[in-house]
């Protein structure tokens, strides 16, 4: 039998006598002082709590809820709560409970103040759509569309004057 060689490209001899090849070397940047305090200085300044919370699967229309999300935009938790209450909307109560729910998340989990707050996001996006049937004239049907929403509410600290 013969016996069969691998071709590795190179003889034993040429491996052995080849030097290894130097690692590089990355050099460090040298940073001066002044650059490294306004640094540490930005990173002090705190940004403003962010506080959410949603509410999905919401059996209310979604073009329903959006009349009532755009009154209370922008405005401070209280008035936003106050606004609701005498609203006679049916989004109204719904939007309240998820408006009370990002309040209570903000005073309990980042120990904000109340009066402090304001509403700087709320929209509502479309949830999954129930379909049902209804009996018609003649042995027909029709689709009813039952649909749901998720309402998001987005709390955040007001800037200090």
């Amino acid at each position: 039998m013969a016996e069969v060689k691998k071709n590795t490209g190179k003889n034993k001899k040429e491996k052995l006598t080849e030097e290894p090849k130097p690692k590089k070397v990355k050099k460090e940047k040298v940073v001066p002082e002044k650059a490294v305090e306004k640094e540490v200085v930005k990173s002090v300044k705190r940004e403003k709590a962010k506080v959410r919370a949603v509410g999905k699967y919401v059996r209310i229309s979604p073009r329903k809820a959006r009349q009532v999300i755009d009154l209370i935009r922008r405005k401070k938790v209280d008035d936003a709560l106050t606004t609701l209450k005498f609203l006679p909307k049916a989004g109204a109560k719904i939007i309240s409970k998820v408006i009370s729910s990002a309040l209570a998340n903000a005073e309990h989990n980042q120990n904000l103040k109340k009066e402090m707050l304001y509403v700087s996001e709320a929209y509502v996006d479309q949830g999954p759509t129930l379909k049902r049937y209804r009996p018609r004239a003649m042995g027909r049907a029709s689709r009813i569309h039952k649909r749901t929403s998720h309402i998001t509410v987005v709390i955040e600290e007001a800037k200090k004057k």
